[in-house]
């Protein structure tokens, strides 16, 4: 019959037709599938990968079917992700900085940290923490979350990173002086800070940072309990070193994503998954340190705390004008802050740094 020929549709028919119509709209909104490249120390076993399971399977509400992908090394996640092999990836902020250099300056060094009457306030300094996420995680925050075609889509703490000495004897900023300190090789603020003390800066990344530390090619390294026992760092610290208890910053892992393969709308609904996520972060950091012998930890001199905390503070307002923080993050980090602790001294001014 040719289409000149053809009988009109009858009214069921039309209806039937645009149902049709309809439903094929609506599978149209839904993306394509995606990859989510994630890295863990402890690859498909590790509590960030587990994590992320959780975060496919919420964001299929969001439209978005996303295939995990596991790695080790993180450095190869990113660059995999830089060439399109995934959409999405997650790594430590260290990794993403290049792709939003906002969120990635809230891992700045000792940016978070409270102290009150001389004491490290961890509580605190997980709440300034958790209070700069919402920040970025609400609609206000929604376009300093967003550089060019990427887009931060969560943040998940990794714990506060503590000063990890092979020898006890280095319990004092001074006692540092011309030791080997482990930096990442990627993130020049830290080799910044440590030639600052007058140490020295030795390159590292997460696959060689855990061996290097317990061989003896470096005498400290700075990381969070997370890493104690999938790096084997007892090795390393024996019955001559330790921790110190003092939080020179608080690490996180970021989500950051590709949003030319994401519906609209996906990256609130994806920080506000990570958002929902933080106290059970705050739960598996609690474990992990609870996990670390009591004979290890050390605690600092009280009278040396706020010297330190200064210390770090000026570091950090320096390395901001060098151009590796960014200035923006750094002044929402001191509001939050002064929420969290309004009698600091440090409060009297609204900006850390103009």
């Amino acid at each position: 019959m040719s289409l000149i020929s053809r009988p009109l549709m009858t009214m069921k028919q039309r209806q039937l037709a645009l149902a049709a119509a309809a439903l094929m709209s609506l599978a149209g909104t839904v993306s394509a599938k995606t990859t989510l490249c994630v890295w863990d120390v402890a690859g498909k076993t590790g509590d960030i990968f587990n994590a992320a399971i959780d975060y496919s399977v919420a964001m299929q509400k969001a439209g978005a079917d996303m295939e995990l992908k596991s790695y080790v090394d993180e450095r190869v996640a990113v660059e995999d992700f830089r060439a399109g092999q995934c959409d999405a990836v997650m790594a430590t902020s260290f990794r993403t900085k290049p792709f939003n250099g906002v969120a990635a300056s809230l891992d700045s060094i000792g940016s978070a940290t409270i102290v009150r009457n001389n004491k490290i306030d961890l509580p605190g300094s997980y709440e300034v923490v958790r209070k700069v996420i919402q920040a970025f995680s609400s609609p206000a925050g929604a376009k300093l979350m967003v550089e060019g075609n990427y887009e931060v889509g969560g943040i998940f703490p990794l714990g506060a990173a503590y000063p990890i000495v092979r020898d006890r004897a280095i319990n004092s900023v001074e006692a540092l002086s011309g030791k080997k300190i482990a930096a990442f090789d990627y993130d020049k603020a830290q080799g910044t800070m440590i030639q600052r003390i007058g140490a020295q800066p030795v390159s590292v990344d997460v696959t060689n940072i855990g061996p290097r530390f317990n061989n003896g090619f470096v005498d400290m390294v700075t990381l969070p309990a997370v890493a104690y026992k999938p790096l084997e760092l007892y090795k390393g610290i024996g019955t001559k070193g330790g921790i110190g208890r003092f939080p020179i910053m608080i690490p996180t892992v970021q989500l950051v994503f590709n949003r030319s393969k994401f519906p609209e709308g996906f990256g609130e609904k994806s920080r506000q998954f990570w958002l929902s996520q933080f106290d059970r972060a705050m739960s598996l950091i609690a474990i992990a340190e609870k996990g670390i012998p009591a004979a290890t930890w050390d605690d600092l001199p009280p009278q040396n705390i706020p010297k330190y905390v200064l210390m770090l503070r000026e570091a950090r307002i320096e390395i901001a004008k060098q151009g590796l923080y960014n200035k923006q993050t750094m002044n929402i980090i001191k509001r939050a802050r002064c929420s969290v602790n309004a009698a600091d001294a440090e409060c009297s001014t609204k900006n850390e740094i103009e």
